[in-house]
């Protein structure tokens, strides 16, 4: 690394900084909104708001990062152009390609910082971030280390594994209790789902009922439970598909896969994040055709809104593929890596149009 790969590379990465900031801050300030209706509840506090979405900047940081990446490259090139360094080292005979190199350095190192972000410090966080809120919000819950989470309705205690889809979990155990705490019955489901009245869907449901010296055992394919626990619980003690590590992710989809059940959410995330990384090199490479083009003399205004719109639509594109994976059974890995290819196209050939 040469005196003008680290001069590429700070003019970007300072570029990124001030953008990665300045979307924090404004996804901080939503998220905190956000948490005003649940300030009140239990023994839930402003401060408690405030520590949840400050665990939480990690998660949106890994997130954010692609189209922070886009708009910082186009702010940090683009006064590199205004200032006519770029010019300066074209005209020193240094071809836009060795430029892009520079600026495909500044992108790795980003993208060890994502990946560091993303798979160790967000995750356990983000979880640290939900069972407190859950604690404050809800008295009767606890947590286990891998046993997923518990919570008592009444008489019943309910254990909630893993989550495998936005709404389905990886199995849940039914503990009855009698009025003098002794155990009734003990059922389980390979997977409970949760329906839009807040009732559960349990398939494979199997339950053992003790009375007396006797046992009994019944199964069902599958049974409607009723519960007080409802989806505003779950969405404080488990994580989407998208919010796990990649690691997490490939265990998960194993063993969906070896007890047959279905794993295209899981396979997608995992394929999605994969493809996510990868894409932050080709959003600054991206930045390098429109500061030698025609972006070169507009103000930090123009870069923004276009770096915005770019990044707003690879954004949705990866969200709108997400739902077309589930619903149309597509090839998860494809439409994972589609909208990647896309930019990674359009970033390579524009570089070598430019002249």
């Amino acid at each position: 690394m040469n005196l003008l790969d680290r001069y590429i590379i700070r003019a970007l990465l300072g570029g990124v900084l001030v953008v990665m900031t300045v979307l924090l801050t404004l996804g901080a300030l939503f998220m905190f909104a956000g948490q005003q209706d649940d300030i009140g509840q239990g023994t839930y506090t402003t401060l408690d708001a405030f520590w949840f979405v400050a665990l939480n900047i990690p998660q949106q940081l890994y997130e954010l990062m692609p189209i922070a990446v886009l708009i910082g490259a186009l702010l940090g090139l683009g006064q590199l152009a205004r200032g006519s360094e770029l010019t300066v080292m074209r005209s020193a005979g240094i071809s836009v390609w060795r430029i892009a190199g520079s600026v495909a350095m500044a992108g790795v190192l980003l993208v060890v910082v994502a990946v560091a972000c993303g798979e160790l410090v967000a995750p356990p966080l983000q979880a640290m971030a939900k069972r407190d809120k859950a604690l404050a919000k809800f008295s009767n819950i606890s947590f286990a280390r891998r046993g997923g989470a518990w919570v008592r309705d009444g008489d019943v205690l309910i254990n909630v594994m893993e989550q495998s889809g936005t709404s389905e979990f990886d199995g849940m155990r039914i503990f009855e209790l009698s009025p003098d705490h002794e155990l009734r019955s003990i059922a389980s489901a390979s997977t409970a789902t949760v329906e839009a009245d807040g009732g559960w869907t349990l398939s494979e449901y199997r339950r053992t009922r003790f009375g007396g010296e006797t046992v009994e055992a019944d199964r069902e394919a599958s049974r409607r439970f009723e519960s007080r626990v409802g989806g505003d619980f779950l969405a404080l003690t488990v994580a989407l598909p998208r919010q796990l590590e990649t690691r997490v992710l490939w265990g998960l989809m194993q063993r969906l896969e070896e007890n047959g059940l279905d794993s295209t959410a899981q396979r997608f995330a995992f394929w999605s994040r994969i493809a996510r990384t990868a894409a932050i090199v080709f959003a600054a490479l991206l930045a390098v055709p429109f500061v030698f083009g025609s972006l070169r003399a507009s103000g930090s205004g123009t870069r923004t809104l276009i770096g915005v719109l770019i990044g707003m639509s690879f954004f949705l594109a990866q969200r709108t593929l997400e739902s077309g994976a589930v619903i149309f059974d597509a090839s998860p890995l494809v439409l994972a890596w589609a909208p990647t290819l896309l930019l990674a196209a359009a970033s390579l050939i524009l570089i070598a149009r430019t002249r």
